[in-house]
């Protein structure tokens, strides 16, 4: 069984989900670039919208009781193969050596028309 964790961030009516939950020490998230206080989409070029994902994810793991240096997986969905780079750059302002292992995918389009990333992870609090 899993726990849903509050986290503070706004969430999105009438969608049967819940963005960060915990099972014993592993917590799974799954984050997009949304305001937290409106759960509206945040607009703007890739590294805006990969800072505000990362921060959403700062706060919900903090929330899970961990921090950035517990993620250990992260699996980023990209909607274009030219936004890698600036995604990179915001990526290493809030993860630091040794990295979370990570994939990249590049899709053809995310759910919010104008969401360019999107990132679910796995994290081990205590472990």
């Amino acid at each position: 069984m899993f726990e849903v964790v509050e986290t503070g961030l706004a969430r999105t009516k009438n969608i049967p989900l819940n963005g960060t939950v915990k099972a014993g020490k592993f917590v799974y998230t799954s984050q997009i670039p949304k305001d937290p206080q409106t759960a509206q989409l945040i607009q703007g070029d890739i590294e805006v919208q990969t800072r505000r994902l990362l921060m959403n994810l700062k706060q919900s793991m903090e929330a899970a009781g961990g921090g950035m240096a517990d993620v250990c997986q992260v699996i980023v969905f990209l909607t274009d193969s030219a936004d890698f780079a600036g995604m990179n750059r915001v990526y290493t302002e809030l993860f630091a050596a040794p990295y979370p292992n990570r994939s990249v995918v590049v899709v053809k389009e995310l759910l919010a028309p104008g969401m360019r990333v999107e990132m679910v992870t796995h994290a081990v609090i205590g472990g």
